[in-house]
C-alpha cells in the first residue's frame, strides 16, 4: 500500500510525440502590386510638374509701353469739389477715422455744425491726385487710411478741439490754417492764441492812448512844449550820452 501511494505522488514525465511534421519549401507570396486605376493615371498625368522655359535676360527686350488711364467723369467732379473746399475755406483739418460708428459720426457732425464747421469725405485716391499740383502738396502724407476733412470759412480751432474731445475715435493729424500747414502740436499752440477781435481791441486801445497823450501835450503852453523838446534834444546828443556813461577804470599794466 505504501508503494501505491508513493507511485501516485511521483509525477510522470511529459509525453512527447514520436514524429513531428515539418514544412519545407519556399514562402508563399500573398501581396501583389495592384495596377493604378485609369482615372488616377489621368490625374497624375495632368498634375505633373512641367518646369518653365528660361526667359530672355533682363534688358534684352524693350519695356512695354505704359498706358495712361483717362480720368472718369466722377473723378473729375470729385477733384473739382475738393479744389473748391480748399479754396473757399481758411481752415482745412485732416483727421483719421478709427472705426467710428455712424451714430458717433452723426453726433460729431451735430456738434461741429453749431460752430459752422462742416465734415467732408473724399477718397484718398482723389486727394492724392489733387494735392501734388496744388499749394497744399505737403499735406499728402496725412492722407493714409480712412480720413475725414473738417473745414470752416473761419479758423475756429478752439471749437473744433472741444468738439473732438467727445469723439476719441477721430484723431486730429494736421491742418492748413490761413495757408499755413500746422501739425497737431501747432494746432494746439494756435488754439491758445487770443482771438483776433481781442488783439485788435488792444491795438486800438494802445494807439488811442498814444494819440490822447500827444493831444494833451499839444494843449499846453508853447513855452512848456519847447522846454520839453530842448530837454529831449539834450538827452539824444552824443555829449549828454558821454556824460551819462560811467567812467571806466584804467587798465592794469
Amino acid at each position: 500500500m505504501a508503494a501505491t501511494l508513493c507511485g501516485k505522488l511521483i509525477t510522470r514525465p511529459a509525453w512527447l510525440p514520436l514524429a513531428q511534421s515539418v514544412r519545407h519549401g519556399s514562402k508563399a507570396v500573398t501581396r501583389h502590386r495592384k495596377p493604378v486605376h485609369f482615372l488616377k493615371q489621368k490625374l497624375l498625368a495632368v498634375t505633373e510638374y512641367i518646369p518653365p522655359k528660361p526667359g530672355p535676360p533682363p534688358g534684352a527686350l524693350a519695356p512695354p509701353p505704359k498706358r495712361e488711364q483717362e480720368e472718369s467723369g466722377l473723378m473729375r467732379i470729385l477733384k473739382r469739389d475738393i479744389e473748391a473746399v480748399f479754396k473757399d475755406n481758411t481752415m482745412v483739418a485732416v483727421a483719421q477715422n478709427n472705426s467710428a460708428t455712424a451714430e458717433d459720426m452723426l453726433l460729431l457732425k451735430h456738434r461741429l455744425k453749431k460752430h459752422n464747421i462742416n465734415v467732408k469725405f473724399f477718397p484718398n485716391q482723389v486727394t492724392r491726385a489733387f494735392l501734388p499740383g496744388s499749394p497744399y502738396r505737403n499735406m499728402e502724407t496725412l492722407f493714409v487710411g480712412p480720413t475725414v476733412l473738417l473745414v470752416s470759412k473761419e479758423p475756429k480751432v478752439k471749437q473744433m478741439l472741444l468738439a473732438l474731445r467727445g469723439s476719441p475715435q477721430i484723431v486730429l493729424l494736421g491742418a492748413s490754417i490761413e495757408n499755413t500747414l500746422l501739425s497737431r502740436q501747432g494746432i494746439l499752440a494756435y488754439s491758445k492764441l487770443p482771438a483776433i477781435t481781442t488783439t485788435q481791441g488792444e491795438l486800438v486801445g494802445s494807439l488811442t492812448l498814444m494819440t490822447s497823450q500827444t493831444a494833451s501835450m499839444l494843449r499846453h503852453h508853447p513855452a512848456h512844449l519847447s522846454a520839453l523838446l530842448q530837454q529831449y534834444i539834450k538827452q539824444q546828443s552824443p555829449e549828454a550820452s558821454a556824460e551819462q556813461s560811467p567812467a571806466q577804470p584804467p587798465e592794469a599794466v
